[in-house]
């Protein structure tokens, strides 16, 4: 097998289809080797320590697919801590892993034996000698086991057919029919859900819930974590994270009824700057808070862009300098445009697809100009001229239009 793990990690660069028809030394097992290599490379991005480790053993796609990313696994172990904890859906296990070195005993469950053995072993090259792997039915083994202080529950998002489900009652195990049975046998459940999931659903199904993490990594939303803890009943506080590539977080706490009482100034005129929330805040529907936090004006209830003079450098999301404003009108375009060939366009409460868009200005895709076709408080449909995300140093007019 040795042998077999050095061919890994000698052509773990390589091309896999290539592999496949080329010569390799009779002591190796070629078909677990492609697939390794295959699945360390499939890694590399979402999981870069594991990336590094030799002997690391990958399972088929789908279970790749479904699991964590690193930087997600690691604030998930920032949430909890104590002396015991339990993941009754093991899957490929970078979860288990990452919050094991929260406690000082962990209990790895899962169904299929496949993972069971591969997770032993990573556990083992990983240092992580305190987990102990059980194959087993999840609620099998929630009967029979003792309370601990954490559960860590990931249910199954696909049914049958291996098509992707969201609402809670349909995920397997079902974590409304269990719900008793997890707050009988821990201090603090961690529940991780689709991103896709309607939050204001699911706390009308787990009212216990204390708090609410929606995760999202460069500004796409990855994960909820919806998590109870005994004994604690309150609104729960929700908190918006974006991880971005440089490791810096972005974070946003708010509560539902603040957000529904907190006044707004809208305004019909964009000001110096733009501004555009991070996935976790509009998945959480924190459209007046954020406002209200970075004393900015939003430009109509609906577009979700916000607007000030001065330059809010902290605010958790883009910011872009507002180069000018126009319509549709095919003047006002030629004005605004001329010279330009390409531009990143979104649409935010606007009339008409990206697509379309692109079409009738003529642009491809790309650059450093970022136009916003939204609508105004007025009711006025206008398409804002800005630069990339704003640099302190980059204020000027681009040069075709001075």
């Amino acid at each position: 097998m040795e042998e077999t793990f050095k061919y890994i990690h000698e052509h773990r660069f390589d091309d896999v289809k290539k592999l496949a028809f080329a010569s390799y030394p009779p002591n190796v097992d070629l078909p677990f080797a492609l697939s390794q290599i295959s699945g360390r490379q499939t890694v590399k991005n979402k999981i870069p320590s594991w990336y590094e480790t030799n002997h690391i053993i990958y399972p088929k796609h789908l279970p790749l697919e479904q699991c964590s990313s690193e930087a997600t696994a690691k604030y998930k172990a920032s949430l909890v801590t104590g002396d015991s904890l339990v993941d009754l859906t093991g899957g490929f296990g970078v979860d288990c892993a990452f919050l094991s070195r929260q406690f000082k005993s962990v209990v790895y469950v899962e169904r299929l034996k496949e993972l069971c053995e591969i997770a032993g072993n990573n556990f083992k090259i990983l240092g992580l000698n305190h987990i102990q792997v059980i194959h087993e039915e999840s609620i099998r083994y929630l009967e029979k086991m003792n309370p601990v202080d954490c559960i860590y529950i990931d249910p199954a998002r696909r049914n049958e057919t291996g098509k992707k489900i969201v609402a809670i009652q349909d995920c397997e195990p079902n974590i409304i029919e269990l719900k008793k049975q997890l707050q009988n046998k821990a201090e603090t459940i961690m529940i991780k859900l689709s991103p896709m999931l309607d939050i204001s659903s699911a706390l009308q199904a787990l009212p216990e819930v204390s708090d609410i993490q929606i995760v999202s990594i460069d500004g796409e939303c990855k994960e909820l974590l919806f998590i109870l803890k005994k004994g604690i009943h309150k609104e729960p506080v929700i908190t918006c994270v974006n991880i971005q590539k440089n490791e810096n977080m972005q974070t946003f706490s708010f509560f539902k009824t603040e957000e529904q009482n907190i006044p707004v100034n809208y305004t019909s005129k964009p000001k110096d700057f733009i501004y555009e929330p991070n996935s976790s805040i509009l998945k959480a529907g924190a459209y007046k808070s954020i406002a209200h936090k970075y004393n900015l004006q939003k430009l109509h209830p609906d577009s979700h862009l916000y607007t000030s003079s001065e330059y809010m450098e902290a605010f958790p999301g883009r910011i872009f300098k507002v180069i000018s404003t126009f319509s549709l009108n095919k003047k006002e375009i030629k004005e605004n445009l001329n010279g330009i060939k390409q531009a990143n366009i979104s649409i935010r409460n606007f009339p008409g697809s990206v697509d379309e868009l692109r079409k009738k200005l003529k642009l491809k895709e790309g650059g450093d100009v970022y136009l916003f076709a939204t609508t105004l408080f007025n009711g006025k449909h206008i398409i804002i001229f800005s630069h990339k995300p704003f640099e302190p140093h980059c204020h000027k007019r681009p040069p075709h239009n001075k």
